[in-house]
């Protein structure tokens, strides 16, 4: 049986436009009334404001056509004229932060939205994915796109579109008052001006990605080397790391440095446009004015326009070269958006009808990379509430059996069944809410111990969680710890032992409650003693239910129903423990190999106990 897994198309490539529509959906968002309202009103006081600021010269103009009549008609300015020319002024900046302030919600819900989506997506991708992926650099793509919606939300409608608004406006007032040459002339200034800045911003983009790429592996090498804290000092490799560090900030400073130099030519080459361009209409208002074919008035509010529109477009310039760098920020984070799950729930998936647990595999054959086949025609079925146990050397595949059964991947052939349905034609959530997992390397979240035990089902009661803790052989530990449950246990929880761990993570698995256990490696980290204790509360907790165990202990499946002896990705034998050792095959030569060691342990602990006594 072939894969039937639904695979999703291909993303297409990612450009500033296909950024750009990813986003506006958040700026009209379905099934928020009052965020669209917010949206429009903030259209309206964006063009009051505009209209408002292009009338502001006009009333200067007229004040002083004015005062330049006679000497003395000074006292016969009209002073509404200047009541209203500061009052239009107090409008304007009124408008503005009207709309900054009606629209607030409106950017940091998308930014909000944008960020939840993009975490949901991730931890929607297959395990592949986050195997070949470095979390420092994940967790930096979200923060400077997050930082890059903000900015690009903020700017493109409180500046540019403004001034383009504004710009439009100016060089129909300028062809309506006096004719077509000082429209021309603005409008191809400010064409130079933005052709001349997205040339160059084009151009420069390049080293802002290399900007990025170095930042990110340099963040990812920091964090990886305090998460290894413990292994940099058991080998003394301080400067080692810090090697490796100082190369990806070099990296970063080669390119910050050409960025920064490249800048420089692109802001004197605006500079001259704009320069230019203002001398070119004064000349021309200059000759105006002393032909008689317009005011001082005239002068004054050319003059006026060409330095109110200055201002914002030598903020443009600046503003274009952020914009260009958040789009690039932006396009890392929306484009793990495009990165396709791997395993996705089918089109017409049903959730599973979990009654008894029955586990089985069909010629299951499965490899991670195609050159290297991992698992070659695995079946074996684990009839309800019966336990068997998966065995062999290291990669064997026995982990590769759990993470398929949990659906971690799909397999390449064959199929895996729980009750009689193909994991791929049900919901992974139903899936994954039937089985329990305990797993060889256990992680704690950097949280307290009632926390992390209680991830197993985070509604729990206190009591239940302390109930699950008992069954583990936890309970009396933690309650002699200063905070008890509330102990914080580090990062990974690193400020717990391996055993100690073990236990967290059995324990949160046993207050799940589900269907079918999976225990991998579960005692692994725990003392003899300890390891006894927690197999007879195994017993205890799973009897009844499915449970599938990975060991390499063979001490610890020797009451399974049935054992499978795992080499090479194909079952090589199968049976009881003693039904193995009599046929002296390869479970016999493993249980030999590890009965010889644990002797030869127990003399070394023995000589060690004498001679401490001594």
């Amino acid at each position: 049986m072939k894969n039937t897994g639904y695979v999703p198309p291909p993303p297409g490539p990612r450009n500033d436009l296909k950024t750009i529509r990813t986003l506006l959906p958040y700026l009209w968002p379905q099934g928020a009334p009052d965020l669209r309202a917010r949206v429009v009103v903030s259209l309206l006081l964006l063009v009051g404001a505009k209209v408002t600021t292009v009338g502001v010269p006009v009333l200067l103009k007229y004040a002083v056509d004015a005062l330049t009549v006679t000497a003395g008609a000074v006292m016969l300015v009209p002073v509404g004229l200047l009541l209203a020319y500061g009052t239009a002024r107090v409008a304007a900046l009124g408008f503005r932060e009207l709309q900054a302030a009606v629209f607030a919600r409106v950017s940091e819900r998308a930014i909000r939205q944008a960020g939840l989506k993009t975490f949901r997506h991730i931890h929607r991708l297959a395990l592949r994915f986050h195997l070949e992926r470095q979390t420092g650099g994940l967790s930096r793509a979200i923060e400077r796109g997050s930082r890059g919606i903000e900015f690009v939300l903020r700017i493109m409608l409180f500046n540019i579109v403004p001034t383009l608004l504004e710009i439009a406006m100016v060089c129909a007032l300028l062809w309506g008052m006096f004719d077509a040459r000082f429209a021309l002339v603005t409008l191809a200034t400010i064409v130079g001006y933005v052709v001349w800045t997205l040339a160059v911003t084009e151009w420069r983009i390049k080293f802002r990605r290399r900007m990025n790429e170095s930042d990110s592996e340099a963040h990812t090498k920091a964090i990886d080397s305090l998460l290894n804290y413990e292994t940099v000092k058991y080998f003394g490799n301080e400067e080692h790391e810090s090697r490796r560090f100082d190369r990806a900030l070099e990296a970063y400073e080669q390119a910050a440095v050409k960025s920064k130099t490249t800048l420089s030519m692109l802001n004197a080459g605006q500079g001259a446009i704009i320069a230019a361009g203002v001398t070119v209409i004064m000349i021309m208002a200059g000759y105006g004015v002393q032909g008689g074919t317009m005011t001082v008035g005239d002068f004054v509010l050319v003059n006026t326009y060409l330095l109110q529109l200055y201002m914002p477009l030598n903020f443009l310039g600046s503003v274009y070269r952020e914009i260009k760098h958040s789009l690039a920020d932006m396009e890392a984070m929306f484009g793990l958006l495009d990165e396709a799950p791997e395993v996705v729930d089918a089109p017409d998936a049903r959730p599973l009808d979990a009654n008894g647990g029955e586990v089985a595999f069909e010629d299951v054959h499965f490899s991670y990379d195609s050159r290297r086949p991992i698992l070659e025609g695995v079946s074996f079925r684990v009839p309800p509430g019966r336990t068997v146990a998966i065995v062999g050397p290291s990669g064997a595949g026995k982990s590769t059996i759990s993470r398929l059964l949990y659906r971690f991947y799909d397999a390449d052939k064959g199929a895996v069944l729980v009750d009689g349905q193909d994991v791929r034609a049900v919901t992974q959530n139903s899936l994954r809410a039937a089985i329990g997992v305990v797993p060889q390397d256990t992680v704690l979240f950097n949280d307290t111990i009632h926390y992390n035990i209680a991830y197993g089902r985070p509604d729990a009661e206190r009591e239940e969680v302390e109930a699950a803790a008992r069954l583990a052989r936890i309970h009396d530990f933690v309650l002699g710890l200063p905070d008890g449950y509330q102990t914080l246990v580090g990062e990974r929880g690193l400020k717990l032992s391996g055993g100690e761990k073990q236990r967290v993570a059995i324990a949160r698995t046993i207050l799940k409650g589900p269907r079918i256990f999976m225990f991998d490696e579960a005692t692994s980290a725990l003392d003899t003693h300890t390891e006894k204790e927690i197999q007879a509360s195994l017993r205890e907790v799973s009897a009844g239910r499915t449970t599938l165990v990975i060991a390499h202990r063979l001490s610890t499946v020797v009451d399974a129903d049935e054992i499978l002896v795992l080499e090479a990705g194909r079952i090589v034998e199968r049976g009881r423990h003693a039904a193995l050792l009599d046929r002296g095959g390869a479970y016999a030569a493993m249980w030999a190999r590890q009965q010889e060691a644990d002797e030869a342990r127990e003399v070394l602990e023995h000589a060690e106990e004498v001679e401490a006594a001594e």
